[in-house]
């Protein structure tokens, strides 16, 4: 009777034992995953230089049509081709003059097509996506694209709240570090009526003056006649 019984529970015992461990396997590949995260993790500065006078070749300004410079840092252990296509084409004079032709409140801000349609890029090549693990919060600068992952050219779009929903999914490569107010107040639309353009983009290390709107000139020459005359009172 013992011995029947001890086999009735040695049987129970091996029935419960094979689902265990087919879950243990199929949990493999989702280890596996959080592994390779915790490896690049250990590998990528999670954190941002704020100062503004520190390795200026990684420091974006852009000059708006508003009269503000915004500083951007660019982070190359994040995106590193990326952030070399963002210097090259601001060092080409490229941004100079696009308009911040997609702004959505409560959203983002997206620039870097000279045409304002939201449809033009550079002429350079289409650049292999470069997704990582950093969150999208309020000042990160990422790469728009298509529908392809691999379609990122020259928009980019700076986000004015946390929006975790894109992390992985567009490459994140910077952050901005000075005057976050000015990216606040671009005009929004899609496009705005009246966008917000950008002056001039520069890399900090160059060191170019900071580039400023010009007087809106009068449509009508004004004359000294025309100051001096009577006011009708």
């Amino acid at each position: 009777m013992l011995r029947s019984t001890f086999a009735a529970a040695l049987a129970a015992t091996l029935s419960l034992s094979a689902p265990a461990l087919a879950q243990d396997t199929a949990l493999t590949p989702a280890l596996d995953t959080t592994e390779a995260a915790n490896a690049q993790a250990q590998q990528i500065p999670l954190t941002v230089n704020f100062n503004v006078n520190e390795d200026l070749e990684n420091i974006l300004l852009l000059d708006l049509s508003s009269g503000e410079r915004v500083a951007i840092r660019l982070m190359p252990e994040w995106a590193p081709n990326h952030v070399e296509r963002i210097k090259t084409l601001a060092r080409q004079g490229f941004y100079n003059g696009n308009p911040f032709h997609r702004v959505i409140d409560g959203f983002m801000a997206q620039t870097g097509d000279p045409t304002g349609t939201g449809q033009g890029g550079s002429p350079l090549p289409d650049m292999e996506e470069e997704f990582n693990f950093l969150p999208h919060v309020r000042g990160t600068v990422s790469m728009a694209r298509a529908q392809s992952e691999d379609s990122a050219n020259s928009q980019f779009f700076i986000v004015f709240y946390p929006r975790f929903a894109l992390d992985r999914n567009y490459t994140n490569f910077g952050r901005v570090i000075s005057n976050m107010a000015a990216v606040d107040a671009v005009n929004r639309g899609e496009p705005p009526s009246d966008p917000t353009r950008i002056l001039q983009a520069s890399i900090a290390a160059d060191g170019l003056p900071q580039a400023m709107p010009q007087a809106v000139q009068p449509a009508e020459r004004i004359t000294l006649d025309m100051l001096n005359a009577p006011t009708g009172e």
